[in-house]
């Protein structure tokens, strides 16, 4: 994937937002679980030791949540692409795979997932 670039994981992030199509689901939130792999060259950080010259993981995090918080998706699908997009909008972030998973779907079924993969565009 990105060899050369090294990874930032942020994993079990839990969001309470409005997701789902159902009208049961329209009303009443539930929680996803959000895992990010963030893509960057982290050498500058690893030889400052500091925060300004790589991912501020903590902002990320709140920025995630308010943007799953207020889309009120209907598919998960979509929830990862606005978290996709929330983490390339950080000037270190090059590629992103976001896993976003869903408990409760359907009976019997531990949960529902998706995984997607986006990159800067050149």
């Amino acid at each position: 994937m990105n060899e050369a670039l090294d990874q930032l994981q942020l994993n079990g992030l839990s969001v309470s937002c409005i997701i789902g199509d159902l009208p049961e689901e329209r009303c009443q939130e539930q929680v996803l679980l959000v895992d990010v792999a963030l893509f960057a060259d982290l050498s500058a950080a690893e030889a400052s030791d500091l925060l300004a010259d790589t991912i501020d993981y903590s902002a990320l995090a709140g920025l995630i949540r308010e943007r799953l918080r207020s889309a009120r998706c209907r598919m998960i699908e979509h929830a990862a692409g606005i978290v996709a997009a929330a983490c390339l909008e950080s000037e270190f972030v090059q590629t992103v795979r976001v896993r976003i998973e869903k408990a409760g779907t359907v009976v019997g079924l531990r949960n529902a997932a998706v995984e997607i993969t986006r990159r800067r565009k050149q």
